[in-house]
């Protein structure tokens, strides 16, 4: 998601709609958050098994700001709301 202050924030969920309602709510969610709302989702990706979700989210976390702008470029258009 990407913050109003043109952030990236990197998170997993069972149900996107509604963590990106909750973050936009103020509700839940993370303290990196607070204040940065809205979010806008610029990437998402589904997985099979929450495992894998948690070592892709692992990976993004440590990609730089212009790697994640390339991934966001080639896949992430597909995804926006």
């Amino acid at each position: 998601m990407e913050c109003v202050d043109g952030t990236y924030y990197t998170g997993s969920t069972s149900n996107l709609e509604r963590r990106i309602k909750e973050h936009n709510d103020g509700k839940r969610g993370a303290r990196y958050l607070r204040g940065k709302g809205p979010v806008v989702l610029v990437y998402a990706k589904e997985y099979s098994y929450y495992k894998n979700a948690l070592h892709a989210e692992r990976s993004l976390k440590k990609l730089t700001r212009a790697q994640k702008e390339e991934l966001i470029r080639i896949y992430g258009s597909e995804k926006r709301s």
